[in-house]
């Protein structure tokens, strides 16, 4: 399982960022093909924000980064500043998904 960390700075409402992820980005996220889930952060009463998206396979991230994200980039520019900064890691463990580090490996 693949990973990629998108950290971003919000304008000042953040509900409307909450909106956009859940209306727009998910059911898109939803539509790509290797997608295994989203987890959103948002810090309490801040303009910060991550989110971590699961994949099956690097290779499936990396058709999302290259084919879906410039579009998620767009929804995206209506609730936050600048360029939001993507980090992908390999997934070593994770109760929810069933992953132990020996099967990551």
């Amino acid at each position: 399982m693949y990973a990629r960390q998108v950290s971003f700075h919000l304008k000042a409402v953040t509900s409307a960022f909450t909106n956009i992820m859940e209306k727009e980005v998910l059911p898109a996220l939803r539509k790509q093909h290797g997608f295994q889930d989203e987890i959103t952060f948002v810090e309490p009463g801040g303009r910060e924000a991550f989110a971590i998206s699961l994949w099956d396979t690097k290779d499936s991230a990396e058709a999302y980064n290259k084919n879906g994200y410039p579009e998620m980039l767009k929804i995206l520019a209506k609730v936050s500043d600048g360029t939001p900064q993507v980090r992908v890691f390999d997934v070593s463990n994770s109760t929810f998904h069933k992953i132990s580090a020996s099967v990551a490996a």
